[in-house]
């Protein structure tokens, strides 16, 4: 693996999205459809390890497919394969790709081109194409939970995605933050109700964004403003069973992907220095070939035998790094903002349960406190509704997600061992033919 080289960005693949049931949401600025199933606490909240079970069998017919990818940087890519399978229901598509450096007077920046196609109504043309940096992806996540606040906000890469890197221009940080980028446009597209949002219109065709950016708070929803409000002090008595058991798997879930991101991290910093070592370790059998010439040949094949070793675990590392901690840290940012949904239901409830402790002390009070009891009680529907179908539609997600990357982990270590056993493999004949030579 590359430390951070710095360089000029390179532009970059990308990848694609799908869509859902409909129901009318009462309180939501924009049109705001949601699916309806009930979330008990499935299996799923209480055993993370569903890999375990069918999903580690692949969809018959195909398991050479998702066992061997084409090339060592190709999981972001196989991905999407799976979302494909819905592609015809999809009418929006949107990917992140070609960043650029901007260099001025007073900062230094990258944009990403953000390429929308569709045959939405919505939308005045087919297909749009806009450059945006980061800090316009922040904007729009922030008035996604201001607008949304009943919904499960995809998470944006941290602004340093890995700690102590210095050069945030380098190729490789570049790209992995358009790819976190096309990840996070690509979960608010398949999203019914985000997708539709006025703001994420905004962002997919405003030629210059900062027009809407000063308008700033005139736009805050009605329902971010409610919920605002709520955040006074109300204290909820108790969570509901299904949402105490959602809080305390993602609980668990966030401590156990914390652990695996740390474990994981060290791993690789070993490799690292394993790899360091061997790059020293090679050219000395070549030294040593030169100054005896019958040993030449088998010490040679011995040094050239370490150097594939030593490209094989650099390209382990690069997909470690670039594949799998991702993910990892994707699901932890995701985790917490499920939480942060939770918090916000739990508000809700918590001011109904006010409203309604003051209707039974103040009976004589008919006329204006029901009907604000019932607003009151339609948002913490509206809540459930939208907490329960997000957390369905979040793990469906994770399963997918995790499935495809512990087997792309799986591949990726099985190609480093054979890549070594190869290279090992091939330099026995030059150390059984000497002494038949002789």
């Amino acid at each position: 693996m590359s430390g951070g080289a710095a360089g000029a960005p390179k532009p970059l693949p990308s990848s694609g999205p799908k869509s859902l049931r409909e129901m009318p949401h009462p309180l939501a600025t924009s049109s705001s459809e949601e699916m309806g199933p009930a979330l008990t606490p499935s299996p799923d909240l209480l055993q993370p390890r569903s890999i375990a079970d069918k999903d580690l069998s692949l969809p018959n017919g195909t398991p050479v497919d998702t066992s061997s990818p084409a090339s060592s940087s190709s999981l972001l890519n196989r991905l999407q394969l799976d979302d494909d399978l819905d592609g015809e229901t999809r009418d929006l598509f949107v990917t992140v790709d070609d960043p650029k450096k901007h260099v001025c007077t007073m900062e230094t920046y990258i944009t990403y081109r953000v390429t929308t196609k569709t045959t939405r109504a919505e939308f005045d043309l087919p297909e749009y194409s806009v450059r945006r940096r980061y800090q316009d992806f922040d904007w729009l996540r922030n008035k996604l939970e201001e607008s949304q606040p009943t919904h499960l906000i995809p998470p944006l890469p941290e602004k340093f995605v890995v700690k102590g890197v210095v050069d945030r221009f380098s190729e490789e940080f570049v790209e992995t933050r358009r790819k976190a980028l096309d990840k996070f446009l690509k979960r608010i597209t398949d999203h019914p109700v985000l997708s539709f949002n006025e703001h994420f219109n905004v962002f997919l065709t405003a030629k210059d964004l900062n027009t809407y950016k000063k308008q700033g708070m005139a736009l805050l929803s009605k329902m971010g403003e409610s919920v605002k409000y709520v955040t006074g002090g109300y204290k909820l008595r108790s969570r509901p069973l299904e949402f105490a058991a959602i809080g305390e798997y993602l609980d668990t879930f966030s401590l156990k992907l914390g652990t695996i991101d740390r474990i994981a991290q060290r791993i690789i910093k070993e490799q690292l220095e394993y790899l360091v070592e061997l790059r020293e370790y090679g050219p000395v059998y070549s030294t040593w070939g030169g100054l005896e010439v019958e040993l030449a040949e088998p010490l040679e094949g011995v040094s050239a035998c370490i150097g594939n070793c030593c490209t094989a675990l650099e390209e382990l590392s690069e997909d470690m790094t670039e594949d799998f901690l991702p993910v990892l840290r994707e699901y932890i940012l995701y985790s917490d903002s499920m939480k942060n949904v939770l918090k916000k239901r739990d508000q809700v409830q918590a001011e109904y349960e006010a409203k309604l402790e003051a209707v039974a002390l103040k009976k004589e009070d008919r006329p204006k406190v029901p009907t604000d009891v019932e607003k009151c009680q339609d948002r913490v529907e509206c809540f459930n509704a939208d907490l329960k179908a997000d957390m369905e539609r979040w793990q469906n997600n994770k399963r997918q997600d995790f499935r495809q990357l512990l087997m792309g982990m799986a591949d990726k270590n099985i190609q480093y061992y054979e890549k070594c056993l190869t290279a090992w493999e091939s330099i026995i004949p030059l150390l059984q033919d000497k002494p038949e030579t002789k």
